[in-house]
């Protein structure tokens, strides 16, 4: 008997749909699926969040190194990944524990799961792997890429003057105690879980934490060599590539769905799925209205498109709509991206009065953007207000005043500080021996060459 395609095609469709139905064990009118099922789509809801908010750090890359100056873009690649690596391997040795579990060191499968795993002959160990509802190592891999997007925070806001060692030291604490700790509090069902917190996937918890430890590291840094003149007025620092910077938001944007989607944290019911679909559109649709305010308020100060404002103006709607993604009206998704734009963009300038050289915007963007969206849950999302204040200001204390002491240390044992020869030269020919683009000469070393060349024509 001869098939032909359009019959195999309905072949095909009907075994996919027979195996869907036969997998999550119950019958065609059934409203949920099994818990074995719920098991699988949740890990895998977590594998492609996860990948997804790793694929952030190199959007945090891509930026940093399009707005540094050119001399310094390759030290920046390279301390992107170091801070993601230190960042994972401190938060697996002893960050989680203290975020989720107690002060012990290194997290591990479960006895029931390492069961599972070897196969073993035992129906307890898949039925406690499933009433788990989703594999623990799995759990922590979700978690982990969070605490690597609060360092790669940080990495843009000191970028061009500090040290790489000084820096990874304090990035390794930061994983392993300081947002652990913040962590607990909230996530970790500590006393501000308790008091009714709301931070649905870190606007305060990530992104203001990782916006208190750059502020504090500046503050002890200083600005740059030249970024303010005698008078005080800031010096312009243009971007060295601006399409790698456009093309680093892109890929944050793309990430910020896995960072929002995945912390809903289940995908085993219809009710998950629609949860999903929501936070993913308010996501995306908060990001759209803090590129247009800032574009707005752009040409309305400066009458003229700022490539840069427009940039930091989705990232700011982006941490601004993490807090409450799972509003209800997408109206005030946008509303929310939109002031959340506006206050990152307002905030440059203050910064600059008070010579404050935040290399990347990273504190307008992620502090101040990311106590407007838990606010913004409150206003919006019907969370408790004074509640919210107590964790804004609970959590930007401790993370302030023990990053400023970590730093103090590091400043006077170690050093914070790039030598001024590298910060003149650039930390990537000095530290690294190697320049990001060497194929592009300045006019005065184009000159040079040339004039060598003519002066050996001369000879010969």
């Amino acid at each position: 008997m001869r098939i032909n395609y359009y019959e195999g095609l309905c072949i095909v469709k009907n075994l996919l749909v027979a195996i869907v139905f036969l997998g999550a064990g119950t019958a065609f009118g059934a409203a949920e699926p099994s818990a074995h099922v719920q098991y699988l789509f949740t890990n895998f809801l977590l594998f492609v969040s996860a990948a997804l908010v790793m694929w952030m750090a190199a959007g945090f890359c891509m930026l940093e190194s399009g707005i540094v100056r050119a001399k310094s873009s390759a030290i920046i690649c390279l301390k992107n990944i170091m801070l993601y690596a230190v960042a994972c391997i401190a938060y697996f040795v002893v960050g989680y524990n203290i975020m989720y579990e107690d002060f012990s060191f290194f997290v591990l499968p479960k006895v029931f799961e390492l069961g599972l795993l070897s196969g073993a002959d035992d129906p307890s160990h898949l039925t406690d792997s499933i009433a788990e509802g989703q594999f623990s190592l799995m759990g922590v891999f979700f978690q982990m890429v969070f605490v690597a997007t609060t360092a790669s925070i940080i990495s843009g806001s000191l970028a061009e003057r500090v040290r790489m060692w000084s820096f990874l030291i304090f990035v390794f604490v930061l994983a392993a105690v300081i947002y652990p700790i913040v962590g607990q509090w909230t996530w970790g069902e500590g006393w501000l879980y308790q008091r009714g917190f709301v931070d649905f996937a870190g606007s305060t918890i990530v992104h203001s934490v990782g916006g208190w430890a750059a502020l504090a590291g500046i503050l002890l840094i200083g600005p740059r060599e030249g970024k303010f003149d005698k008078d005080g007025n800031p010096v312009p620092t243009p971007a060295s590539n601006v399409p790698l910077a456009t093309l680093g938001v892109f890929i944050l944007w793309l990430g910020w769905m896995g960072f929002n989607g995945g912390s809903v944290l289940a995908y085993g019911t219809a009710k998950d799925a629609a949860s999903l679909g929501l936070v993913l559109f308010n996501t995306n649709i908060a990001a759209a209205g803090g590129v247009i305010a800032a574009m707005l308020l752009g040409v309305i100060t400066h009458n003229r498109l700022q490539v840069l404002w427009i940039l930091n103006g989705a990232i700011s709607g982006l941490v601004a709509i993490t807090a409450a993604p799972d509003i209800a009206s997408p109206v005030n998704a946008l509303i929310v991206g939109a002031v959340g734009g506006v206050i990152a963009t307002a905030f440059v300038p203050l910064l600059e009065k008070l010579k404050i050289d935040d290399v990347v915007g990273a504190i307008p963007a992620h502090l101040a953007a990311g106590v407007w969206g838990t606010l913004a849950a409150a206003i919006f999302g019907g969370a408790d207000f004074l509640t919210q204040l107590i964790g804004i200001a609970s959590i930007g204390a401790f993370t302030f005043v023990s990053s400023l002491l970590l730093w103090a240390v590091l400043k006077y044992t170690l050093g914070i500080r790039v030598s001024k020869d590298s910060e003149f030269l650039g930390q990537d020919i000095v530290e690294l021996g190697i320049e990001a683009y060497p194929e592009f000469l300045s006019l005065e070393g184009l000159q040079s060459e040339m004039g060598d060349a003519d002066d050996g024509k001369k000879k010969r």
